[in-house]
Parts: C-alpha cells; structure tokens; sequence
C-alpha cells in the first residue's frame, strides 16, 4: 500500500449525511463503521467512527463524527486535520518529526481495529493524525 495525505473532516452527528452527499457529486466507494461496531453502546454508538470516500479520480475523503460525549466540541472552520495514513518505518519517521514541539493527543500505539493510530497538534496549531496499517488491513 502506497502512503496517502488527505483531509479528514469532522462533523456534530451529520457524518453519513455529509460523505454520502459526497459520494454523490464525486462518485466512488463509501465506507462507514459506527462507533457502535467498535464497542460504544448508548447514545452515539450509531454516530460515524469512520467514513471513507475513495473516487474514481483518485481523491479520498475521510470523516467522523464527534465521539458520543464531545459533539459540544465541533467549530466550523476548525474541523479538519490533514491524516497520513499507509505502512511501514517512513509514517514513523514523520510521526516523530512532526511530534518536535507538538501536543500529542493520542500517542500512536496498537489501536481496536489493528492498526498503529496517533494523533497530535503540530507547533504551528495544525492537527495530524497517522495511521499505519496492521497485517492484513488496508490502512
């Protein structure tokens, strides 16, 4: 698998609605998994962990919704974070160079779903997240 940058978008409960207005306009493959399928019951367990949107032009769009608890938490304007995402030591090594001077918000470490997930605010303000994909998943 080929390392990717692309954005992720966030959105206050209204994920599905917006990536499968995306799917629409841009055509392509949507795929979507509740928090609910990764273990969260109650309210919000049917909100959107995670979209994504591949098209037939090569563009890929992620998404999420607010985790159940932290809707209060959207800004517009605000609710992008540029993810790297792919295999192997290359998405290590910028993990660490872009953790020089940042807030780490989730050290990247084993996550549920297999994959090594970490997210952080680079010392400019801008938000990152990095995904690296575990044996037989596709990142």
């Amino acid at each position: 698998m080929a390392n990717t940058l692309n954005p992720y978008l966030n959105f206050p409960g209204t994920a599905r609605d917006a990536m499968s207005f995306y799917q629409g306009v841009l055509g392509g493959d949507l795929t979507m998994n509740t928090f609910g399928e990764y273990g969260s019951d109650g309210p919000g367990a049917d909100g959107i962990m995670h979209a994504q949107l591949t098209t037939p032009d090569g563009f890929t769009i992620m998404a999420s919704d607010m985790p159940p608890g932290q809707e209060d938490s959207h800004s517009p304007g605000n609710n992008i974070t540029v993810s790297l995402s792919g295999d192997g030591e290359s998405l290590r090594g910028y993990w660490e160079g872009l953790s020089d001077g940042a807030t780490v918000k989730m050290p990247l470490e084993k996550q549920m779903w297999g994959d090594e997930f970490g997210a952080l605010v680079d010392k400019f303000g801008i938000p990152w997240m990095v995904n690296i994909a575990g044996e037989g998943n596709a990142g």
